[in-house]
């Protein structure tokens, strides 16, 4: 079967950072759904993997988000069987979604969304996973709360972020406020949902004074270490942050004087050490199916790169690692238009 990935992790530039593949077709184990990928989408973590990490062999197929058709199921599969729509995020220890065919275990997938088309449907579920574990996991909300409470997103134009506000504007009662910085991206928060923006490229503690509003919870989605102060300022006593990206280091002993709790959020840890509650995120999928299906959640894609081959991908992966995406970036499957 067909499969892009890599043989050696470098930057995008170097010949051979993204690769043509021609593998066997895998085979599923007890748990596995063997897909037939239709749509995938690009995220942060393709590139950092490509970038970063050296493949176990001799190549690494790469990707996470997808959307298809179950073709074959392993012999304790209860959950799906084949001609089923799904849609997931993936495992960090697994083959990637860029390919023909794709093994992911039933657990962590969900009912395709009927009311999206497959490339569509595939730039939801890492996104989607991510922001409602940080939701409902890293700020241990339930849904309904957060009335008189506020959450700051910072990012808020990002895929996390993108989802982040309309979960918890449809949610729960939180006051949402977003941070962007350019007219594209301030129009794209408010469309998403958030009740205020304001500029992550002046200081966040100035900018929060001035609307009047210090958060108990702070979603730091990008360049935590640059605001890390900022956030400590604004944040209310006894408030919650959860962080996605990767500081190379943080002081949390400025925390403790407000009792503040801190914590990172990763959507691949469940299915990277086989908890005991890995279904979570299979009824979290078709929860968020339900949601866009009766048009509580609206999709958060905002490009569409063609069909997947080596140069529309390699766009996908530029564009992605630019700083300039808004939403998701999706592709076609193989053969798919």
């Amino acid at each position: 079967m067909k499969a892009i990935g890599h043989t050696k992790a470098c930057e995008l530039s170097a010949e051979n950072a993204l690769v043509e593949l021609e593998v066997s077709p895998p085979k599923p184990g007890p748990r596995d759904l063997l897909v037939e990928v239709r749509g995938v989408s690009v995220n942060p973590v393709d590139v950092k993997v490509r970038a970063l990490m050296e493949p176990e062999g001799a190549h690494r197929i790469l990707g996470y988000d997808a959307a298809g058709i179950v073709k074959d199921v392993g012999s304790e599969v209860t959950l799906f069987s084949p001609g089923d729509e799904v849609f997931y995020a993936g495992d960090l220890t697994r083959a990637g979604t860029n390919a023909e065919l794709h093994l992911v275990d039933e657990r962590i997938a969900g009912r395709k969304p009927s009311s999206l088309g497959f490339a569509e449907a595939a730039g939801m579920p890492l996104t989607s996973i991510t922001a409602w574990e940080m939701l409902f996991d890293s700020f241990k909300l339930e849904e309904g709360e957060g009335k008189g409470d506020a959450l700051l997103v910072i990012g808020g134009a990002g895929g996390v972020g993108s989802i982040m506000i309309q979960l918890a504007k449809k949610l729960t009662n939180l006051t949402v406020i977003a941070t962007a910085s350019r007219p594209e991206t301030n129009a794209w928060v408010e469309k998403m949902g958030a009740d205020h923006v304001v500029n992550h490229r002046k200081p966040l503690n100035e900018e929060l004074a001035a609307l009047g509003i210090a958060p108990r919870y702070v979603a730091s989605l990008t360049n935590t270490e640059d605001h890390f102060a900022a956030i400590i300022e604004l944040i209310k006593p006894f408030g919650r942050i959860a962080l996605i990206d990767d500081p190379s280091s943080l002081d949390i002993k400025p925390l403790k004087l407000k009792a503040l709790t801190v914590g990172w959020e990763f959507m691949f840890t469940r299915s990277m050490f086989q908890t005991e509650d890995m279904n979570v995120q299979h009824k979290l999928l078709n929860r968020v199916a339900d949601l866009i299906d009766d048009g509580t959640l609206q999709s958060t894609v905002n490009k569409h790169g063609g069909p997947m081959n080596i140069d529309n991908l390699r766009r996908a992966h530029e564009f992605q690692e630019s700083g300039s995406a808004i939403g998701k970036t999706v592709l076609d499957g193989f053969g798919q238009a």
